[in-house]
């Protein structure tokens, strides 16, 4: 009681400063999903609970369940913007590429493979995201990467295993492999997005009391091993050329066979995980699927 006195007092003094609009705001507290492995963790072990329980996706079926995408979003940023930004969320709805993900201009009709994808078939099955790279979703991810908010990690991760659990069945995969950044670029970042998006799915996981498969993430598999300059601002044919025969594997074994989901951040014309995803085939995984925080439309 004291705490929540506390903190009330800290709110009315002391107002939160939204990071993309930077207006000052007061904000309800939620319970956010807290990822450590504990019992009394009712919303981590409520996020375990709904992957079983609740029907999902096969990959196979390659149709858009928006679920309760936009409501995560919405509660887990909630600390950090104003209502108004929260608002400027806009989820992948259908009609969509039934492969790459691609939201269709026109609202009409049902999800089919786009011409993109029937002309250049891609490496992996299937590509999804929480939602478009637009307003809110792209300048949070800004302030993720760029600015150094990686307290954003957390909801971003929550919100990215939402996307998990409505779009995939429970025994369609079993590695996470995030995509890797080179040595340089890291050591300038000081941290794969990437990987801090999936790093606390485990532990969800692990709330399930060995209920779901044992899925790994695994950031040693993949390899990036050529300097590539920033895909922003390139066009397609440029961002093919500038990405071609940057990754490689490290051990093949990890691999053979398995179901990968290769996890990024925002998929543009999805030369970077076509191009991990044809690595990752060629040593020997036995399918790749792709999830992205955003699409680029």
């Amino acid at each position: 009681m004291l705490i929540r006195i506390a903190k009330t007092f800290k709110q009315a003094l002391f107002p939160t400063r939204c990071l993309v609009c930077g207006s000052f705001f007061h904000f309800a507290q939620h319970k956010i999903c807290d990822l450590k492995p504990r019992a009394t963790d009712e919303n981590s072990s409520n996020i375990a609970q709904e992957f079983i329980e609740k029907p999902v996706l096969t990959s196979a079926q390659g149709n858009y369940c928006s679920g309760n995408i936009p409501k995560v979003f919405e509660k887990s940023m909630t600390p950090f913007l104003c209502p108004n930004c929260t608002s400027g969320f806009l989820p992948v709805e259908s009609p969509q590429c039934s492969r790459c993900g691609m939201m269709f201009k026109s609202r009409q009709g049902e999800d089919h493979v786009c011409g993109e994808c029937l002309d250049s078939p891609k490496r992996f099955r299937i590509a999804r995201s929480t939602g478009i790279y637009k307003y809110t979703l792209m300048a949070v991810i800004h302030c993720f990467k760029y600015k150094g908010k990686i307290q954003l990690a957390r909801p971003l991760g929550t919100l990215l295993f939402t996307a998990f659990i409505n779009f995939w069945d429970k025994m369609s995969i079993d590695l996470i492999v995030p995509v890797p950044l080179h040595i340089k670029k890291l050591r300038m970042r000081g941290f794969n997005p990437s990987f801090l998006l999936v790093k606390d799915w485990v532990r969800i996981l692990e709330l399930s009391s060995g209920r779901l498969p044992d899925i790994q993430v695994d950031i040693n598999v993949l390899a990036r091993k050529k300097w590539t300059e920033p895909q922003t601002g390139l066009g397609r044919k440029e961002r093919l050329v500038n990405i071609k025969n940057a990754f490689n594997i490290s051990d093949g074994s990890k691999i053979t066979g398995k179901k990968i989901l290769l996890v990024d951040d925002v998929y543009t014309t999805g030369a970077t995980v076509n191009e991990c995803a044809k690595v990752l085939l060629k040593g020997g995984a036995g399918h790749v699927d792709v999830l992205t925080l955003a699409r680029s439309m």
